[in-house]
C-alpha cells in the first residue's frame, strides 16, 4: 500500500471501481428492473442529467491515482449506451489500471464482443438465471429465450473475452431447480459459473428471506453429484468464494451476499450515470461529483472530494443486516451498477 493510498475507517482500501454509463436496460429481470414498477411510464434519467465519456473518465482516472486499480463498466444494461467502445478506449489509456471487465445480460454481445475486446475490454460477466426458456423468460421480465445469451457468451469467448464468468441469481420456488441443470452445462467449458444468493438489493424486488437459497446448500447440492474441493481466492478482497471440481471440470463460485457476509475486506467504490459516488452497493444515497465536476473543479480539488468520502466510510451492511435493515431505502441496484 502506498502512502497516498486512503483506507477507509476500518482499513479497507480503494482498488475498484464500477462505474453505471446508464440507468436504461432491455430487460425487466424480477429482482433488479421488476416490469411492474420499470413500466413504460417509469422516469429513467435524461441525457442532460448523466455524464459524458470524458467526464466519466476523467474520474477513473482521479480514482486511479487513489489505488484503483480494476474499472467495471455496468448499468442498467452497458451495451445500450452508444460509442462505448470509445470510452473503453478512453479506460485503457489510464496508467495503473489493469482491468477492465463488463457485466451485461449478453444479448447484444454477438454483435459487439469483437469491437470491445479490440478496444481494450479485458473480460465480461453475463447474467444468465435458468436455461429453461419458460423459467428465464419469466424472470427477464420480456420473454426472452437463452439461445440470445448463450450466443453472447460464445462469441465472448470467441474474441478473446475469456473466461466469461457467468452469474447465476438464485431463488427458492422459482429457479432453484436449474442449479444442477446449470452446472452440468457449464462443467469442463472453461466458463466459471458463479451462483448468487438472492440480495435485498434496492426496494422493488419483494426480497424476502425465505427465498433465499444458502450457498452451503447450493454447494453440497453440486458437491453430491460432482465433487468439489475449495480453491484459493484469486486476489483479496474476491467477493465469490471459488470451488473446484475434483476431476478437473473447471470451477464454480458462490456470493453467499446474505449468509456469509464479505463486507470486512471489501474495497469497492460505485459511480452512478449522473455522478454519484456510493461507498456501498446497499447504500440509501451517494455523494454528488457531477456539481464539482461540472462547476469546473481541478483535479486535485476532485481527488481530495473522492479521498474524504473514503476516508469516512463505515459501511458494513450485510454484517449488520437484520430483520428491520431490508425495509431500509435503498439505491436500486440499476442505478448504482450492481
Amino acid at each position: 500500500m502506498t502512502q497516498n493510498t486512503p483506507v477507509d475507517t476500518i482499513k479497507r482500501r480503494l482498488r475498484d471501481l464500477r462505474i453505471s454509463v446508464t440507468d436504461r436496460c432491455n430487460l425487466r429481470c424480477t429482482y433488479c428492473m421488476p416490469a411492474d414498477v420499470f413500466g413504460p411510464d417509469y422516469k429513467f434519467l435524461p441525457r442532460t442529467e448523466i455524464l459524458d465519456y470524458e467526464e466519466l473518465a476523467r474520474l477513473a482516472r482521479i480514482s486511479a491515482t487513489l489505488g484503483v486499480t480494476k474499472l467495471r463498466i455496468t448499468g442498467g444494461e452497458p451495451l445500450l449506451r452508444r460509442d462505448l467502445t470509445d470510452f473503453i478506449g478512453m479506460l485503457r489509456g489510464i496508467p495503473g489500471i489493469e482491468d477492465i471487465a463488463l457485466t451485461t445480460n449478453g444479448i447484444l454481445l454477438p454483435k459487439m464482443a469483437h469491437d470491445l475486446k479490440a478496444a481494450g475490454l479485458d473480460r465480461v460477466t453475463v447474467s444468465l438465471d435458468s436455461l429453461d426458456d419458460e423459467t428465464f423468460g419469466q424472470l427477464n421480465g420480456r420473454g426472452v429465450g437463452v439461445k440470445p445469451v448463450l450466443a453472447g457468451i460464445e462469441a465472448a469467448e470467441s474474441a478473446g473475452l475469456g473466461p466469461v464468468k457467468v452469474n447465476m441469481v438464485v431463488q427458492r420456488g422459482v429457479n432453484d431447480k436449474d442449479i444442477l441443470p446449470m452446472a452440468e452445462h457449464f462443467r469442463g467449458t472453461g466458463q466459471v459459473l458463479r451462483f448468487i444468493e438472492f440480495m435485498d438489493v434496492g426496494n422493488s424486488n419483494g426480497w424476502l428471506m425465505e427465498k433465499v437459497v444458502p450457498s452451503r446448500e447450493i454447494k453440497q447440492m453440486i458437491h453430491e453429484r460432482w465433487p468439489l474441493e475449495t480453491a484459493e481466492a484469486n486476489y483479496p478482497g474476491e467477493v465469490a468464494r471459488r470451488w473446484q471440481y475434483t476431476d478437473g471440470q473447471g470451477e464454480i463460485g458462490l456470493i453467499s451476499s446474505v449468509t456469509n457476509t464479505f463486507c470486512g475486506d471489501c474495497t469497492r467504490a460505485r459511480l452512478s450515470a449522473k455522478g454519484e459516488l456510493f461507498t456501498c452497493l446497499f447504500a440509501s444515497k451517494g455523494t454528488d461529483l457531477r456539481e464539482p465536476l461540472r462547476a469546473g473543479k481541478s483535479d486535485n480539488e476532485l481527488r481530495a472530494a473522492i479521498e474524504n468520502i473514503w476516508r469516512k466510510r463505515e459501511d458494513r451492511y450485510s454484517e449488520l443486516r437484520n430483520q428491520n435493515t431490508p425495509g431500509l431505502k435503498k439505491a436500486e441496484m440499476s442505478y448504482l451498477g450492481g
